[in-house]
């Protein structure tokens, strides 16, 4: 019954939360991008964060922050939640992220979002989804933007893996940035498609900067491939026991 009463209570606040913030970055479309993206920081960090350990009980811890280069990166995630999207603008040094153009669609969050510092792509597109990632990526990184990229593309289920695309690597070998591999285990709380929300700690690992220097984007992604899913396998083992998709164990008993 608590969880029932934390989920309502969390779906309700993040509805009057999320959709007027939305449509009043929709409004401010003579505000200069730097003071739209500080908004939006601030009421990540200040609104939302707090919003979701008051109401839902979900909490963070981050590891690896010295991994961080000076320099913008780019940054391939895991993708399990709707919980790092929020997250990572908390997290994370000034990003963008790397999302498919129908989400600038939607009414008022969409408008929102179009506001914002995005790298938005036509992901039925092709060869020419990938052209977009490249151009506007290396863009937002001279504009002084990490972009956040998913390479699996899609929320993957806990304790599941999806092929990892080569669109992030390809951005990040172009533009001769540096990559930043990010683990986390949000779906075990915050589920994909689930009006349930679990309490719990949110474990996010920043793993080391992997050069791109005189590699191909297949090499590089390999290696963050690798990186990504041993550290999964390493922090959150009990994912991982059963197979893919199988609810963890310190869910089952709840």
């Amino acid at each position: 019954m608590k969880i029932v009463l934390r989920s309502v209570v969390f779906a309700l606040a993040l509805l009057g939360l999320l959709f007027p913030f939305m449509g009043v970055m929709a409004l401010l479309f003579l505000v200069p991008m730097v003071a739209r993206y500080r908004l939006a920081v601030w009421w990540a960090r200040h609104v939302i964060m707090p919003a979701v350990r008051l109401t839902a009980g979900i909490g963070c811890r981050v590891e690896g922050r010295e991994n961080l280069p000076a320099e913008p990166c780019v940054i391939l995630s895991k993708h399990q939640s709707a919980w790092e999207t929020i997250a990572f603008l908390d997290i994370f040094p000034p990003i963008t992220y790397v999302l498919k153009r129908e989400l600038l669609w939607i009414p008022f969050f969409g408008w929102g979002l179009a506001r914002m510092p995005i790298v938005s792509i036509n992901r039925s597109a092709g060869k020419d989804a990938l052209r977009q990632v490249v151009d506007q990526g290396r863009q937002r990184l001279a504009e002084g933007y990490s972009v956040v990229v998913f390479p699996e593309g899609t929320r993957a289920p806990v304790g599941g893996q999806k092929r990892y695309k080569i669109g992030g690597a390809s951005l990040a070998v172009a533009a001769g940035a540096v990559v930043v591999p990010v683990a986390h285990n949000a779906g075990e709380f915050w589920r994909k498609n689930a009006f349930f929300k679990y309490p719990g700690e949110v474990v996010v690992s920043i793993g080391p900067a992997i050069s791109t220097a005189g590699k191909t984007p297949e090499q590089v992604i390999a290696e963050t491939e690798t990186w990504i899913e041993a550290e999964m396998r390493r922090i959150f083992p009990h994912h991982y026991v059963r197979g893919e998709g199988a609810l963890p164990y310190s869910l089952e008993a709840r």
